[in-house]
């Protein structure tokens, strides 16, 4: 799944939630792809990726077989192939994925009008006071999951709990096709016996910095003090102190506006060459303006995203008098705000790009690939 904007610098600090709630993270298992071994049977046990197959292409899904090589979304199709010779490639079929998302979203309604969609595959619910009077999470999440089968014939895994947090975390430990519940007062055991990697933000490199710092799980990261994690992380400091507690007061915000549409790429290792950089730029560009023409949204103002190796984060962006409607002004805005910051004054771990100052249209919400989304 692709998750939402919270993958940079923790949850967005949307107004708070009031008392506890009841939380349901459902999120379908291979989506796209599975869509795809779906509708045509031949596929189905064979390593599968969605996207495309030219020099420039980049996988958009992948299925569980091929996830066993290690292909990953966003991944350029040439290396997918490379880690997998015998990869089946399909091209996109959004009008069906959005079909089949607004079959799983009416199920959704049938609970709660709480349902914050973070992609066509993923979404929280907010069952606090459910529609049909259950009253447990557990059993709505279990009866949302059985629907989903029956009337797509398609899987989906759900975390349930009191927060967004640990809802998400439960989400994806059982999958695929997985439930997994977190109750009132477990949440800080179960984050604190996590891998850190696990925490939205962190990623292979800042998980290799606080192995460094000897960090390796949750209740490492808890017994560090505000003042450690700010001298060490920066702006991500706050989120990390109150991750590893298990504690996030962010609300179930239902359909809510379309802030921007963009998306970012963790390296594997920091990258500091500009040749690297500009060849990065170029596959964040290909799968971002995907986004943006899936979702129709039109804005003025591009943003680039470096974080560096120490985890400081460097902003800059460009606005413009008129909405972006080509992906070639599109590629050279992103290349020109790039350039600006050459040479780097040390190597980054993150790169993304970011359409914003969007201009608002009726039910234009954040319920189709908006957001900073992870490209790896």
């Amino acid at each position: 799944m692709s998750p939402q904007h919270d993958h940079r610098s923790g949850p967005a600090e949307d107004e708070e939630a009031d008392g506890l709630r009841k939380i349901i993270h459902v999120d379908m298992d291979a989506f796209y792809a599975s869509v795809e071994q779906r509708d045509d049977p031949s596929l189905r046990g064979l390593p599968v990726a969605v996207g495309g197959t030219s020099g420039r292409g980049v996988v958009a899904a992948a299925s569980y077989e091929a996830r066993r090589f290690g292909v990953r979304s966003a991944m350029p199709s040439v290396r997918a192939l490379r880690l997998c010779p015998d990869l089946i490639f399909r091209r996109p079929r959004f009008d069906v994925y959005r079909e089949v998302s607004q079959q799983i979203r009416a199920i959704f309604l049938d609970y709660t009008p709480h349902v914050e969609p973070l992609s066509l595959d993923e979404a929280y619910l907010d069952v606090t006071a459910d529609l049909k009077g259950i009253g447990s999470a557990t059993r709505i999440a279990k009866e949302i999951r059985h629907r989903i089968k029956a009337d797509t014939r398609l899987t989906a895994s759900a975390g349930v709990s009191y927060n967004k947090f640990l809802a998400k975390l439960a989400s994806d430990q059982n999958k695929p096709d997985g439930l997994c519940v977190i109750r009132p007062g477990e949440g800080a055991a179960f984050v604190a016996g996590l891998p850190v990697r696990r925490f939205h933000g962190v990623g292979p490199r800042g998980a290799e910095k606080m192995a460094r710092l000897g960090i390796e799980t949750g209740a490492d990261l808890a017994a560090r003090d505000l003042a450690f994690l700010r001298t060490h992380f920066g702006s991500l400091a706050e989120y990390l102190f109150r991750a590893a507690r298990g504690v996030d007061l962010r609300q179930v915000r239902a359909d809510r506006p379309r802030k921007s549409v963009g998306g970012e790429r963790t390296f594997g290792e920091n990258i500091v060459d500009p040749g690297a950089l500009r060849e990065t730029m170029d596959h964040i560009v290909d799968v971002v303006w995907e986004r943006i023409e899936r979702s129709g949204a039109r804005g003025r103002t591009i943003t680039l995203k470096l974080r560096y190796a120490d985890f400081q984060t460097l902003t800059r962006a460009r606005s413009l008098s008129h909405p972006v409607t080509d992906k070639h002004e599109f590629a050279t805005l992103g290349h020109a705000l790039l350039q600006d910051q050459l040479p780097l004054p040390q190597p980054v771990r993150l790169m993304g790009l970011t359409l914003s100052g969007l201009e608002q249209r009726p039910n234009d919400t954040a319920s189709e690939a908006s957001g900073q989304l992870p490209l790896l």
